[in-house]
């Protein structure tokens, strides 16, 4: 019996569909043409934030057979183009699939679909499927039983009726009813689907910023995902003769690895817009871009991105740990615990939890492993059940207890407690060299506490006394509250000289 064999070209062809079908960088690149900023059509090549927001997707897609995605980006960097080009080819290639795209605008909506239009119209003709129905918001493709939708986030009933596997909602801390409208249009939306939700910030007042939280403590499915400006390859200009960096530019180059030329479009942008503008449309980190329209924090963001990129701070002297513990009641606070030895912050760990004695063995395991000089614990609330235990242990030497509402050392300068921490933690993190985990919760919870200055009318000469903004305030603002920030400052309740005795006294401590 002779064996039948498959031409050359038709086995190459056969390949090439099943990469179209599998792989869609590849897809895009042979496929599907792009409008370039400078006029013209070109193909879709992905790009460097595209590449990497795909593989994250798929990684993910991979691991729990649906995507959840929120994607924090700078200003025209292709998210929008990736997704709605992601989607193009999965309605294109399976059957019963529907995409829907909700934007922020009816001007965003008519351009996210006129990409589209783009898709279809250079799309290889023995790729085409037959369109059923097309008009000014959907295609619709009959024989796969597959369509792909648009509209304009301005109510909330808005894609309510619509089945939908693929989701993208565009520029999303926009939205006016975005609480609304998210709910209204999840109620659609199949367990196994792919939603992508992505903006630009805007401050923290908004259903986004609430969403990116939640996703960066671990509490819902979503992935929260940041695509830095500097990825971009047309964000350069070219060097003037005279071009010169001053020290403080000479800095954020070196933090985050750039290079003169795109100093220049930064330098040339700032002009331009200001620079807490700039820090919203072309953040380098999250915090940074949530942060960029808030009345500014106590402790200055480029004091903590300096401290988490900084590798040359050494860990030296008593070894210090911090532990904030919090009830998890309702969606409640976190329980952090931190490490600090000198220069060096190091060892966040942060989890929900109402259990005392697992806080207790978290920290008892910690003592033993690293011998601290001092275990500060806020006594308010859970924590004074935390101490009690841990006293029982035979820590009584090296556990202190802090309430953050009593008289601080320094009164004259602080108005308790609390403001004295985070005050001897912010000249700290402003005293270079030093070294913090770079972890972005950790970086969103130091920048976010707001602070005032009041006067002490009870002395001769006035002053002013700092004062923190409490956790009840920062919630009313929608804010969680800063639990690794409050760890961080517990490690520096006591002077240093008093941390030394606790060293001392430690070694006559019982074991477990």
């Amino acid at each position: 019996m002779s064996q039948i064999l498959i031409p050359p070209e038709s086995a190459r062809e056969r390949e090439v569909r099943i990469r179209f079908k599998n792989e869609f960088p590849f897809f895009a690149h042979n496929c599907l043409k792009i409008g370039h900023k400078e006029g013209g059509i070109i193909d879709f090549r992905v790009n460097k934030a595209q590449l990497y927001l795909h593989n994250i997707a798929e990684k993910q897609l991979a691991e729990k057979g649906f995507i959840k995605i929120l994607c924090l980006k700078g200003r025209q960097q292709g998210i929008s183009t990736y997704v709605e080009g992601r989607f193009f080819w999965k309605v294109i290639h399976n059957k019963g699939l529907h995409a829907f795209i909700l934007t922020h605008r009816k001007d965003a909506t008519d351009h996210i679909f006129q990409m589209a239009q783009k898709y279809y119209k250079y799309l290889p003709e023995h790729l085409k499927p037959y369109v059923e129905r097309r008009n000014a918001d959907e295609f619709l493709f009959a024989h796969l039983e597959s369509g792909y939708k648009v509209g304009t986030a301005s109510a909330g009933n808005v894609g309510r009726s619509n089945t939908i596997q693929l989701f993208h909602g565009s520029e999303v801390s926009h939205w006016e009813c975005a609480q609304e409208i998210v709910s209204g249009v999840m109620q659609g939306i199949t367990k196994r689907s792919e939603i992508f939700l992505e903006t630009t910030a805007r401050g923290i007042d908004n259903y986004f910023y609430q969403q990116w939280r939640l996703a960066e403590l671990g509490e819902t499915d979503f992935i929260p995902v940041f695509i830095p400006w500097h990825w971009q390859d047309e964000y350069a200009e070219e060097l003037a003769p005279d071009f010169r960096l001053d020290d403080d530019e000479i800095e954020i180059r070196d933090l985050f690895g750039l290079n003169n030329n795109q100093m220049a479009f930064r330098r040339t942008k700032v002009k331009e817009m200001g620079i807490n503008l700039f820090h919203q449309e072309y953040p380098f980190t999250p915090t940074e871009a949530f942060q960029a329209s808030q009345i500014a924090g106590y402790i200055p963001s480029d004091a903590v991105i300096r401290a988490m990129k900084n590798t040359e701070a050494k860990e030296y002297g008593a070894l210090i740990i911090g532990v904030d513990p919090a009830r998890n009641e309702g969606g409640g606070d976190r329980t952090a615990i931190i490490c600090r030895q000198g220069r060096v912050a190091f060892n966040l760990k942060s989890f929900k939890t109402n259990d005392t004695m697992h806080i207790v063995g978290i920290v008892h395991s910690m003592i033993k492993e690293l011998n601290p000089a001092a275990v500060c614990i806020d006594v308010i609330g859970l924590g004074a059940g935390v101490v009690d235990r841990l006293k029982e242990l035979g820590y009584s030497n090296i556990v202190k207890p802090v309430n953050c509402g009593t008289t601080a050392y320094d009164s004259d300068k602080y108005s308790n407690k609390k403001a004295e921490m985070w005050g001897l933690m912010k000249e700290w993190l402003m005293d270079t060299p030093c070294k913090i985990p770079d972890i972005d919760s950790l970086h969103t919870d130091l920048c976010s506490v707001k602070f005032k200055y009041t006067s002490n009318t009870q002395l001769i000469v006035l002053n002013d006394k700092l004062s923190i903004e409490s956790k009840s305030s920062l919630k009313s603002r929608g804010v969680s509250s800063p639990d690794e920030a409050e760890a961080l400052g517990l490690t520096f309740a006591f002077p240093m000289s008093a941390n030394i005795e606790y060293k001392k006294s430690y070694s006559r401590a019982h074991s477990w």
